[in-house]
């Protein structure tokens, strides 16, 4: 029987894990720990640390003394470093470097089960999959916790495991197979944001009755190392109980500390530049790491005036050409705040560069770095789609956007209080200016390990000891449905989208397609293609939308690509079916198909492979 309720933030810059006895009375934070992870942090040097850079370093087979990478609970190893010597030393050979993981993890345009990492790495190095990278994230904790907890496996507790909440459903079931391939065979899911809030009302206790009153509407801003997450989080009164309802999220944008990472690499290349020392790709790989590391020590220590870089260089003498560089405060707070955070208005709309006729296949990052126009998008988009629901928990009527009465601030980013403060200005100016009252910020928050210690909060709390945020599936997802139509040279039959799970699903439940006339394909390989919609709250089970392309609120997901079994010999047959959506505990989402008038049953599972 489990003994503790496990929150693991698998991040794109750290990780780190929480644990909660189930045992205890009350919520409080005494009863919270976090796990101090053995990690190497230099050659034959091993340090416990609360956090687990994210980082794989895949070394060559002779580049290091035989035995000197060991950690305390298995033999010796050769073929891979994970943590802050992994970071540290692949600043220097940044081609060997596996980073940003998780934000290919929830990139559509890859193969994520196939070795792509690093990204364009020559070809002596052996690569893994984003799969795999977070496998072996995951397994160094349960390495770690099994090494302390000796009696207590970590795949015997209840784990929480963290996603961004604009991870799609395929990306969803991505992180779960990583757990499964890292020995944790049952985890359940929890969006990022939603884990910050419950870290929060951990920290409150029951005071955080006094700061959160029905009507209140809390945004929770969470920029990370690889994505910018927007959740909204509604107070409500309940037959006089207290409730939180999880009532929006934004689309998945890789925005957050990568994109920071290169603006800092960039304004100090150009002062290399106006220097005379010019920097090759190689190079300027290296610079980027070097400037993450220094972000991330200026951030720890406020005393800290600048951050010394040294970048390698080339030649036989790898120490005798190394650059020296340094990143000052001013630079760090001017090209943060200003690059990322612009003072702009409620209607500016992010920009979208003109793309030239060839690109370089990479990380699909957000052409627009001003997180304030993201934001700005969010809650005018949000605005209009709960105009139209009956049920809104929020007032939007007369209003430009939606009118949030409070902040609620997650990611490392925001451990520079200027990036905080210039958030909370720039949002209160757009209230002010719509005839709002200005926001508040709910202060308290632990940047670094918030969504840990909040997973392991809720896991909790899934026991009925406190207060849980209800919301359901974050989208309204559809299935494609192809159109019957005379063959036309030329012309695809238009597919139409079918609704098949409800915007705000509940975990544990099932929604049942009515019957109508659809055949399903056995027995030969096909596609089904998927949508989703973050702003469409009104579709029931069975609604079918005409020509999905023409419906600019639907967003495309990953396909899935199969041949179903073939119960009655006949391949190639259609089979009437009748369609049954189902939201499991853990937070996924499947798609039955029931053979009506016979024993056939599908079930469809989501694809991991490349989209065309």
């Amino acid at each position: 029987m489990a003994q503790y309720s496990i929150g693991i933030d698998l991040g794109t810059t750290n990780c780190a894990l929480s644990y909660f006895p189930l045992t205890a009375a009350a919520g409080r934070g005494a009863a919270q720990s976090t796990l101090a992870i053995p990690q190497l942090t230099a050659v034959g040097a091993v340090a416990e640390r609360p956090l687990l850079p994210s980082f794989l370093y895949l070394p060559n087979e002779r580049e290091f003394p035989a035995g000197s990478l060991g950690v305390p609970w298995d033999p010796p190893r050769a073929d891979r470093i994970v943590g802050e010597f992994a970071r540290a030393h692949g600043s220097k050979v940044p081609t060997r470097l596996v980073a940003s993981a998780k934000s290919w993890l929830g990139h559509t345009g890859v193969d994520r089960s196939g070795a792509i990492l690093p990204w364009q790495a020559p070809p002596d190095v052996a690569r893994v999959s984003p799969l795999a990278a977070a496998a072996h994230y995951l397994a160094h904790l349960r390495e770690a916790w099994d090494h302390q907890f000796p009696g207590e496996p970590l795949a015997g507790q209840e784990i929480v495991l963290t996603v961004p909440a604009s991870f799609d459903a395929a990306a969803r079931e991505l992180t779960l197979q990583a757990a499964r391939q890292a020995g944790l065979p049952a985890a359940t899911l929890l969006e990022e944001p939603q884990a910050a809030f419950y870290a929060w009302l951990e920290r409150m206790g029951e005071g955080f009755r006094k700061q959160v009153q029905p009507g209140d509407l809390v945004l929770v801003v969470d920029v990370g190392g690889g994505t910018t997450d927007f959740s909204l989080i509604a107070v409500t009164d309940q037959e006089g109980t207290l409730a939180l309802t999880r009532v929006a999220v934004g689309d998945h944008i890789l925005l957050g500390g990568d994109n920071m990472d290169l603006a800092l690499a960039h304004q100090v290349n150009q002062r290399l530049t106006a220097a005379g020392r010019k920097l090759d790709a190689w190079q300027f790989n290296a610079l980027t790491y070097a400037c993450r590391q220094a972000k991330e020590n200026l951030f720890a220590q406020p005393q800290l005036e600048k951050q010394s870089l040294s970048i390698p260089g080339r030649g036989s003498s790898l120490v005798g050409g190394t650059i020296p560089a340094e990143l000052t405060r001013e630079e760090l707070s001017r090209v943060l705040t200003e690059g990322f955070f612009p003072r702009v208005a409620v209607t500016e709309v992010p920009q979208t560069a003109r793309r030239t006729g060839l690109a370089q296949m990479a990380l699909p990052y957000a052409q627009d770095a001003g997180v304030t126009r993201h934001l700005a998008a969010f809650l005018t988009r949000q605005a209009r789609a709960l105009a139209g629901a009956p049920d809104a928990p929020v007032p939007v009527a007369g209003r430009a956007f939606v009118h949030p009465t409070a902040v609620l601030f997650n990611g490392g980013a925001f451990k520079a209080a200027a990036l905080q403060e210039r958030v909370l200005a720039v949002l209160n100016d757009w209230l002010a200016a719509d005839g709002g009252a200005p926001a508040r910020e709910l202060a308290g928050a632990d940047l670094d390990l918030a969504v840990a210690r909040g997973a392991a909060y809720y896991g909790w709390a899934r026991h009925g000891h406190s207060l849980r945020i209800r919301g359901g599936t974050a989208r309204a997802y559809y299935v494609g449905v192809e159109t019957a139509m005379p063959a036309v040279p030329g012309i695809d039959p238009p597919l139409n989208a079918l609704c098949v799970a409800p915007f705000g699903m509940e975990e544990g439940t099932r929604a049942d397609v009515p019957p109508q006339e659809f055949g399903l394909v056995v027995g030969e390989p096909t596609r089904f293609r998927f949508f989703a919609s973050s702003v469409r709250r009104d579709d029931r089970p069975g609604d079918l939308l005409e020509d999905a392309a023409a419906h600019p609120d639907l967003e495309e997901v990953a396909p899935i690509e199969t041949a179903l079994a073939d119960v009655g010999g006949d391949a190639g047959r259609l089979v009437p079916v009748q369609l049954q959506a189902v939201v499991t505990e853990l937070g996924t989402l499947e798609l039955r198909c029931l053979e009506r008038g016979g024993p056939g049953q599908w079930q469809l599972e989501l694809n991991v492979r490349m989209k065309e």
